[in-house]
């Protein structure tokens, strides 16, 4: 079969991808190879970030952050929540790092405001007794399953082809220019390809003959019996083990952990990764300590940029880089990779831009504009989880319940 460009990989930034280039009118299939969302998207925290955890380290990134959790909250209704954030310091947590960080968030537009500790109490029941300060912020809560889901189905209406269970297994180069692959035993020609499988990328180049050297990092995600959270609470530190906890319907996801791997498929699940999670969050939300672990699940970090040796794996950039790998030697393909769930819309706006200059498609990005077809109508959504088998342990107790 033919198409005009063949994404690989159904996380949020390949449906992402699809969506933008259907919308311009372009021929697009999609192909992930088992549902969607089973990779890093769906085994996130969820946190819709507002930018504030990145304000003082980097600003670019934190602008760009809140500018998407604006578009998400116009275009995604259901798929997330929202929920507010707040940023707390405890006894002996730098007092300097909260004012620096409340200044950048002010520098670049993020809506942050100190609150004073009855407020803050108020705000989250059972919070630690050593609070010292609180801040405020615009985070919000992402459903993962629902998101792809629902940006899938909005590719495929306008005539984006979806195919799920379709594991990729040839990428095919003739003359130095990608002309399609083989993907679930199908073999699709195609004007371009884009590589949009995250901590999967240096694999899926590889196949083109493309050396992408990428630096998974595992972490854990906690999901523990805690109905009652209000807000994702964060703490107030240098980026950590145990700093995030996420509420849900019925239950609160901790997190995470940072940990290089070899194999994002094959990789050690550390106990003791688990029980630091719960002892570092309960240090914010003592009740934390003894509530019934309902579900542990790790994700991987799609991050590209090896780190030095012996720097923190913490250290490497979550920003995202659009690779266009002509330059070594593979016209028309292009690897998306690093980045956020949050701003999975604006790099696959910048990725379906390079690939319509490329394909002389002269149509603009609507995608920050117009709602998601599916967005506004929970059960359309979970009707759409189920068809494209994209349910992910991340939102398992608002997806599908009553």
């Amino acid at each position: 079969m033919e198409t005009d460009v063949l994404v690989v990989g159904g996380g949020a930034t390949g449906v992402g991808v699809a969506r933008d280039l259907a919308m311009r009118g372009v021929d697009v299939t999609l192909a992930e190879r088992g549902g969607l969302s089973a990779g890093t998207t769906g085994r996130s925290h969820g946190v819709l970030h507002s930018g504030a955890r990145y304000a003082e380290s980097d600003p670019d990134g934190a602008a760009e952050c809140i500018e998407e959790n604006r578009v998400l909250r116009r275009i995604a209704a259901d798929c997330v929540a929202e929920t507010g954030g707040l940023f707390v310091s405890l006894a002996g947590d730098d007092d300097g790092y909260f004012d620096r960080k409340l200044d950048a968030c002010r520098e670049v537009g993020i809506d942050a405001g100190e609150i004073d500790a009855l407020r803050a109490r108020l705000s989250v029941g059972g919070l630690a007794g050593d609070l010292e300060r609180a801040m405020q912020v615009p985070d919000g809560v992402v459903y993962p399953s629902r998101l792809v889901a629902a940006t899938a189905d909005d590719a495929r209406g306008h005539g984006a082809d979806v195919r799920t269970n379709a594991p990729i297994e040839a990428v095919h180069v003739a003359d130095g220019t990608a002309t399609g692959a083989t993907v679930g035993g199908t073999r699709i020609d195609a004007e371009a390809v884009v590589n949009a499988t995250g901590a999967w990328a240096g694999e899926c180049a590889a196949l083109a003959g493309v050396d992408l050297r990428m630096r998974p990092t595992r972490g854990v995600m906690v999901a523990v019996e805690y109905p009652t959270l209000g807000p994702v609470l964060n703490r107030c530190r240098d980026p950590a083990d145990g700093d995030i906890v996420v509420p849900h319907r019925d239950r609160a996801v901790l997190g995470t952990t940072s940990v290089a791997v070899e194999d994002p498929d094959e990789f050690p699940q550390g106990a003791w990764e688990v029980d630091r999670v719960i002892e570092e969050c309960a240090a914010m939300l003592p009740g934390l300590a003894d509530a019934p672990v309902l579900d542990t699940y790790w994700g991987v970090r799609p991050l590209y940029e090896p780190a030095a040796a012996g720097e923190d794996e913490r250290g490497i950039s979550r920003d995202f880089a659009l690779l266009d790998h002509a330059d070594e030697g593979v016209d028309r393909f292009y690897s998306i990779v690093g980045g956020k769930l949050t701003t999975h819309r604006a790099m696959a706006e910048a990725t379906a831009d390079r690939v319509c200059a490329d394909l002389d498609v002269a149509e603009p990005c609507r995608t920050a504009e117009e709602p998601l077809a599916a967005a506004g109508d929970p059960d359309r959504l979970d009707d759409l989880v189920a068809e494209f088998d994209a349910r992910s342990p991340a939102d398992a107790d608002v997806v599908g319940s009553d």
